[in-house]
């Protein structure tokens, strides 16, 4: 059995832009320029026209930095936060906000003349034992009352906090960029258990968030291993290379599995940021099947077919049963395009620009476009009700409504 332990030393985090280009990189001036050149969109035949149900603000949103903050639905509300410190829960079927929290002064001690210290969070949020848990990049844990917004507890973990946590049986656990994988009482915020992993000196600037399933915490690692612990105690029990490393410089080496595990029946499907989409057993950890595609954006499922987007934005499906492509849609090159979410009969992702692409599930086609706000959207759209709901950098946030 493998153990982990922490040997971060000067740490080096990279832009995921940055490693898409250097991957795709060809050996001439001419083909490095058409490698990272950024395709432009060209008029569809649009079967749609989405439909914003509610449009709303969440502060200042997460400007130019690097954020896995994105909304979240549970209780018949969303959940979302900006960069800066505000948490709000808005109702999920008016988009009426009810209640907004403040993580920057939670206890209320700034002054009028006092400058107002940004909370950086950074990871999450997510809902569950009626309460709202967010992270910083400060190592902060916080967990609010879902129905009134006020702090239930707060604890601090060594590391940023830059993924969403996970939550199963009153566990709630958590993962940094420091390599700390830390269980906690959700109720109270008790340390319940710790596991350092190990973190390369050369990383993406992206962590796994936990996936929680069978009694054990699935995760992700800078390795580009995938690994269970046992939700109760932390101890590990299999693990799984899903990166692969073949480049011959550290650049070309970096193999993070960031994106979360996805379960489905028996599987465990996961992929690397250079290497491969892999599908597990999630029994005794037996690796199915693996297909080469790289990515740190996060997978969905319907049915029978895994969808994923690359790091250089090309769009997949996947036959989950033996890995075999069904279709493919190379249109959106480099435009940052989010993670896909799957709505009624239909693919959507998200872009750097602000728009939502929308694709035939069966087909890959685009069948609708609609652009949220141009100061691009960071995170997978998530989806209520047949709704999809999407937050702009900038804060803008809004529920569309597809036939």
């Amino acid at each position: 059995m493998k153990k982990y332990i922490t040997t971060i030393k000067n740490a080096k985090w990279l832009s995921a832009i940055l490693l898409a280009s250097v991957i795709s990189a060809c050996s001439s001036t001419d083909e490095e320029d058409e490698s990272t050149k950024i395709a432009e969109l060209t008029e569809i035949n649009e079967q749609f026209e989405p439909d914003v149900v509610w449009d709303r603000n969440v502060g200042d949103g997460v400007g130019d930095h690097f954020s896995r903050l994105k909304p979240h639905f549970a209780y018949d509300k969303i959940f979302t936060a900006s960069r800066d410190g505000n948490v709000y829960a808005f109702d999920a079927l008016s988009g009426e906000r009810v209640w907004q929290a403040d993580l920057s002064d939670i206890k209320g001690e700034r002054g009028f003349f006092d400058s107002r210290e940004p909370a950086l969070l950074a990871g999450g949020p997510i809902a569950g034992i009626n309460k709202v848990f967010i992270g910083s990049e400060n190592g902060l844990v916080y967990a609010l009352n879902a129905e009134t917004g006020e702090l239930s507890w707060s604890s601090s973990v060594k590391g940023e906090v830059i993924a969403p946590a996970a939550i199963d049986s009153g566990i709630l656990t958590v993962n940094t960029a420091s390599g700390v994988l830390k269980a906690f009482n959700a109720s109270n915020g008790d340390e319940v258990w710790k596991v350092d992993l190990d973190v390369p000196p050369l990383s993406l600037r992206g962590i796994s968030q936990p996936t929680i399933a069978g009694g054990g915490v699935i995760v992700g690692t800078a390795s580009g291993e995938l690994t269970v612990f046992l939700l109760e105690t932390g101890q590990q029990g299999w693990s799984v290379d899903v990166g692969e490393a073949t480049g011959s410089t550290e650049l070309e080496r970096v193999i993070d599995v960031d994106a979360r595990a996805l379960v489905y029946g028996d599987k465990v499907y996961a992929i690397s940021s250079r290497g491969n989409l892999v599908a597990i057993d999630i029994r005794n950890g037996r690796e199915q099947w693996k297909r080469q595609y790289s990515s740190y954006r996060q997978l969905a499922v319907d049915g029978n077919t895994i969808y994923l987007t690359t790091t250089k934005g090309h769009i997949f499906a996947v036959d989950r049963l033996n890995g075999l492509e069904k279709w493919s849609n190379i249109a959106l090159t480099n435009r940052g395009v989010t993670g896909p979410a799957v709505v009624g009969e239909y693919l959507v992702v998200g872009d750097f620009e602000g728009y939502l692409h929308f694709l035939d599930l069966d087909t890959g086609e685009f069948v609708a476009r609609h652009n949220v706000d141009s100061s691009g959207i960071h995170a997978t759209p998530t989806i209520v009700n047949g709704m999809v709901v999407s937050q702009a950098r900038d804060g803008s946030l809004q529920a569309i409504k597809v036939p």
